[in-house]
């Protein structure tokens, strides 16, 4: 996208316009887990808005890794009985969502609909073409006429310059904003996965004792993208990587998971996230890289937890 088109978008405000529109979502909290929900699942039923992950494939006919759309639908019915909130999440780092027609939005959105559906959040990180994209955002604005009070998110990576640059989005983020406002979604989250910043540097993070302080950097994040494109702080959400980040220098602690939920309702950010529960508990031994299916970090079980997923 060129730079100077984004521009004119900025200085008109059609951004914030766009996201202004309409009553801003309450605050939502919780963690990202993979589906489907097999072993623990009275425990996964215990906590605040799950995020379901990652649906990819066509919309109507999406799979989620290895299982069917159907199996992992059968979570619904438990969800709504348990009175548990949930997003359905697409895409994810290593897969992709596309949707070609609003008769497929539908049918993905009908099989996962229930008084406990909070939203859909679009986890878009790479591979999709511009045509792609668009087509999506034109399922999206078609599908928010029949279901108005869902709450559509779209996450996106993001950097955390603390050297007065303002740098956050990358260009593919950029094109993501672009493409929203060009097609009128409304209410759209912008859902920032604060984590993996790099090397320890004021052009990526807030840097303290030579690291990158990853509580204060997530922040810092939010005030970024709202100054440079005028996103309101109340659609901006954030997802922290919690304890060890796959760029292994950027550490995630309980405290910058205080940090980052105090300075959220501060700021009345639409919500906090992390990836993800199933990684809430201490591996057992020391590890050189990020886990599935442990922190990293010396944290008991559900320390994370207790402190991101308070919606309240």
């Amino acid at each position: 996208m060129k730079k100077t088109f984004l521009a004119a978008l900025l200085h008109a405000g059609l951004f914030g316009a766009a996201v202004q529109a309409h009553a801003a979502p309450a605050f939502v909290a919780g963690p990202y887990q993979y589906l489907p929900l097999t072993q623990g699942a009275a425990r996964i039923l215990a906590h605040g808005t799950l995020t379901w992950a990652f649906a990819s494939g066509e919309c109507g006919d999406e799979v989620w890794f290895d299982r069917s759309a159907e199996e992992v639908a059968r979570n619904v019915a438990a969800f709504a009985k348990a009175g548990r909130p949930y997003i359905v999440s697409t895409g994810g780092a290593e897969h992709m969502f596309i949707c070609a027609s609003s008769a497929g939005m539908e049918r993905f959105l009908q099989r996962y609909d229930s008084p406990q559906l909070v939203g859909v959040d679009f986890d878009i990180e790479d591979k999709q073409t511009p045509a792609q994209v668009d087509a999506l955002m034109a399922a999206i604005k078609d599908a928010q006429k029949r279901h108005p009070k869902l709450r559509y998110s779209f996450t996106v990576a993001t950097h955390a310059a603390s050297d007065g640059s303002r740098d956050s989005l990358n260009p593919l983020g950029e094109s993501i904003l672009a493409a929203i406002e060009r097609h009128g979604v409304r209410d759209a989250v912008f859902n920032l996965m604060v984590m993996d910043y790099g090397p320890a540097s004021p052009k990526a993070c807030v840097v303290t004792d030579g690291v990158c302080d990853m509580g204060a950097s997530s922040l810092q994040a939010a005030r970024n993208v709202h100054a440079k494109y005028g996103i309101p702080y109340e659609r901006i959400a954030l997802t922290a990587m919690i304890g060890m980040n796959d760029v292994v220098s950027n550490v995630f602690s309980v405290a910058d998971a205080r940090t980052m939920i105090e300075g959220a309702r501060t700021l009345k950010l639409a919500g906090v996230h992390y990836w993800s529960l199933g990684r809430d508990k201490p591996c057992g031994k020391p590890v050189s890289a990020a886990s599935d299916s442990c922190s990293g970090v010396d944290a008991a079980a559900g320390a994370f937890e207790a402190i991101l997923s308070q919606e309240r």
